[in-house]
């Protein structure tokens, strides 16, 4: 890049209050409460990629907080305080983007969540669905979240299946929309956005942090908020994050899809919705598990070839159509399902690993640290 001009200089570079790594969703969020907490701070969000990259604009677009077998797997992990924590941020999450945004813009649609399940003691499910409704009631104020609907896998089609399990409160929408009016708001708020530039490294000089980029000129701020997720490691190498690879296609339009809404099966390994009247279906990286925790966002024959037999054999058996789009996104996982949400010291902070649910986490998760970052800077 040539040298800057002093106009540069005393605008898109001056020295910031606060520098945000990364402009996903957590990123923008936490941009959005920030100024929202404090409207003088002088904000700037940057990004490696063009647009921002990792999961938030690759993702499925589920506005969900976990499929029945998904919550009862991260309970026995968790226990039950911890759950109910990790379900709560995950459904004030949503109703946060609902508030903000008009549905139209970032075409949200509540169309109900389900989940697949290919077989299941009748008894022990509807036992288990009580004690899960039970716990979630403290969350959604319903007494039933979750519900068995098995009239209805007949009429949506899908084979194999022995129960399905209904969640009314889930909803869908379009990720690139999303990113696109959080962009929109923050920049109305006077945050820059800067894209082509990665952080590298950081070092404390004075009072202030001196970011180092690709690039030969210097960043300074006061505060540094790392939220570029799965690759958060690249600055933070203690942090227990693993980037994980979700796979993705979507289908021609099928003539009288039959169903609307997201689904689930598999604790949500697999996953998928309608997009209008295609199909949109991810996930079976258990079946690679090692391979696909990764950060190429690359796709492969053995989890593409598992999603077009899952779609053939269980979601559309017997229906005619044709692959039209395939890609992959990058999501920070790790050992357990809680973000992290810390300040690694005075003038350093995180927002990483939302396991895969980073569109409901990432309002909540945002509004978290920016609190902790203004009481504290």
């Amino acid at each position: 890049m040539a040298v800057l001009s002093v106009w540069e200089k005393e605008s898109f570079f001056a020295p910031a209050d606060i520098i945000i790594a990364g402009s996903g969703l957590v990123g923008l969020w936490s941009a959005y409460y920030l100024k929202k907490h404090a409207p003088s701070l002088n904000i700037t969000i940057v990004d490696r990629g063009i647009i921002p990259t990792g999961a938030s604009t690759r993702n499925a677009g589920f506005a969900c907080f976990g499929s029945l077998t998904e919550l009862i797997a991260n309970r026995q992990q968790l226990g039950d305080d911890q759950l109910l924590q990790l379900v709560e941020w995950r459904y004030k999450g949503i109703k946060k983007i609902k508030k903000i945004f008009d549905a139209r813009d970032i075409d949200y649609e509540t169309n109900g969540g389900y989940e697949l399940l290919a077989k299941a003691d009748d008894n022990e499910l509807r036992s288990t669905i009580d004690v899960i409704n039970r716990l979630l009631k403290k969350v959604t104020g319903e007494q039933k979240t979750f519900r068995l609907q098995n009239e209805q896998i007949a009429r949506f089609g899908f084979a194999g299946v022995q129960h399905l399990v209904e969640n009314k409160a889930e909803g869908q929408l379009h990720s690139g929309k999303l990113c696109q009016a959080l962009m929109r708001l923050v920049q109305s708020m006077g945050v820059t956005i800067l894209n082509n530039i990665e952080v590298t490294s950081y070092e404390k000089v004075g009072g202030h942090l001196l970011l180092h980029t690709q690039h030969d000129f210097p960043l300074l701020s006061s505060q540094l908020l790392i939220a570029t997720n799965a690759f958060a490691r690249q600055l933070l190498p203690q942090l227990d994050v693993t980037p994980a690879r979700g796979q993705v296609l979507v289908t021609s339009p099928i003539e009288g899809l039959p169903f609307k809404g997201t689904f689930h099966f598999e604790e949500g390994f697999y996953y998928f919705r309608n997009l209008g009247d295609r199909v949109l279906l991810g996930g079976a990286r258990n079946k690679a598990l090692e391979e696909e925790n990764t950060d190429e966002m690359t796709i492969t024959g053995k989890i593409q070839h598992e999603l077009e037999r899952f779609l053939n054999e269980v979601v559309l058996p017997g229906r005619h159509y044709s692959i039209e789009h395939r890609w992959s996104g990058i999501m920070g996982m790790g050992s357990e399902k809680m973000p992290i949400l810390r300040a690694v010291n005075d003038h350093v902070f995180c927002a990483v690993r939302m396991s895969g649910m980073g569109v409901a986490l990432a309002p909540v998760i945002g509004e978290k640290v920016a609190e902790m970052m203004t009481s504290t800077g």
